[in-house]
């Protein structure tokens, strides 16, 4: 079966991104598979992957991300999660939610953000989390990301008090370090204890699939891909007739007479897909041809 589309994954707890990617792969015995987003190896949930050709349509996705954290205050450790090592551990069971509320408020919006020493980020060509397990300290350089929105779902009380929030968000935001963030403007000190990614690239949690449910609609032959233009819906779309697509999906140019977007998904009068276009000085040039016309 030819795979050309993507796979909106439920990652596991403990598998990184690239367990993932090489699982899929093995599965679906495809040589070309990508992923959209990473997620920690302690994070569950939505995971985007892209089967084939689509592989070169994970820059167009979409990047605002949602997900629900578990925030233990009280705690500091090494990774800014329960996976590293404990630096402070002190109690505050004076700490009321109304003061949680108060200091959770700053970090909605467009906030500068100082990643988590173990992470992906590079400085000088080499990954901070290779840095940190070497025992090298790295100035990590601060980032702007934006936050949209943080709700509270629940707080429990108690020696390290626990705070359930639903966070969405932007590209390069890491909910580890405003859980850290968040126990260092309270003094009491903070860690991620639960993650799980709710949306991401346009794919939702409710709509995934784990791998064990992939591996099982593989065997019953019921599994069916996520088209690669339904994952490209918030990008604006122009129909080219007969004769311009040809030439399109030939990497010609297509001089237009009316305005479109300047990054767009292309089709032909029979609704096929056919690839991304850009548009500069009136002319659509493209970009990815995903399905050429023969």
């Amino acid at each position: 079966m030819l795979f050309q589309g993507f796979l909106n994954l439920n990652k596991p707890f403990d598998w990184t991104s690239h367990d993932c990617v090489a699982r899929v792969r093995k599965l679906l015995r495809l040589k070309r598979v990508g992923h959209a987003g990473t997620l920690d190896p302690a994070a569950t949930g939505v995971l985007p992957i892209a089967l084939g050709k689509a592989t070169r349509l994970l820059q167009y996705l979409p990047e605002n991300k949602a997900y629900k954290a578990t925030i233990r205050l009280g705690v500091r450790t090494t990774t800014d999660d329960l996976q590293g090592e404990i630096i402070t551990s002190q109690p505050c069971t004076g700490l009321s939610l109304a003061e949680v509320k108060t200091a959770l408020a700053q970090f909605e919006g467009k906030i500068e953000q100082i990643p988590p020493i173990y992470s992906a980020i590079q400085v000088d060509g080499k990954r901070l989390y290779d840095l940190a397990r070497q025992g090298k300290t790295v100035e990590v350089p601060v980032r702007t990301v934006e936050v949209f929105r943080i709700d509270i779902l629940d707080w429990r009380e108690g020696d390290f008090p626990e705070l359930d929030v639903a966070i969405a968000c932007g590209s390069g935001t890491y909910i580890r370090a405003i859980a850290r963030d968040l126990g260092a403007s309270l003094e009491t000190g903070g860690t991620l204890a639960a993650l799980i990614r709710t949306e991401s690239s346009g794919f939702n949690l409710t709509d995934s699939l784990t791998l064990t449910d992939l591996e099982a609609q593989l065997e019953a032959g019921t599994f069916q891909l996520v088209f690669p233009d339904a994952a490209l819906q918030h990008l604006s779309s122009v129909t080219l007739p007969a004769t311009s697509a040809q030439k399109w999906c030939q990497g010609q140019r297509i001089s237009l007479t009316f305005d479109v977007p300047r990054i767009v998904r292309v089709y032909d009068e029979e609704t096929r897909f056919l690839g991304i276009g850009q548009l500069q000085d009136e002319v659509l040039i493209p970009q990815m041809v995903f399905e050429p016309i023969s």
